[in-house]
């Protein structure tokens, strides 16, 4: 069984989150600028087994695409071109970034660490992950 990997698409910057081997248990992995995000993918790619990748499908509250939406397409078109051994899906990401600033909050950091974006991405990513996770298991 491979990890799940999670992608917060930005147009500057893109946070990333794992789960473990078991697909158990999400963690932030990073956040890289998103111009170099198809070569850190590879590069993880080729040391850890990666069964998929969940991308965030960014909407806006009332359900229709929100501006990123045209950007993270294009990557994902490009990404099934590039690795389609390694499939890619679209899952909800409406309020993970509100949802992050909540567990930072909650988790005692500074108004000086809340303000890191990437931060914000890397955990906004871990929530993705988190909640993609649980809606398959209860499915199963």
């Amino acid at each position: 069984m491979g990890r799940i990997l999670a992608i917060d698409y930005g147009k500057k910057r893109t946070g990333l989150a794992v789960s473990d081997p078991l697909q158990i248990i999400a963690g932030g992995l990073t956040t890289v600028e998103t111009h170099r995000l198809t070569d850190f993918l590879r590069n993880y790619i080729a040391t850890e087994p990666v069964e998929r990748i969940v991308i965030g499908e960014p909407r806006q509250p009332d359900g229709t695409p929100s501006e990123n939406m045209a950007r993270v397409r294009a990557f994902v078109q490009q990404w099934q071109k590039a690795m389609p051994s390694v499939p890619i899906e679209y899952y909800d990401e409406r309020f993970t970034s509100v949802l992050a600033h909540q567990a930072m909050i909650a988790g005692g950091l500074r108004k000086k660490q809340r303000q890191n974006k990437g931060l914000v991405d890397e955990i906004s990513a871990t929530i993705l992950l988190e909640d993609y996770m649980r809606s398959r298991q209860s499915k199963h």
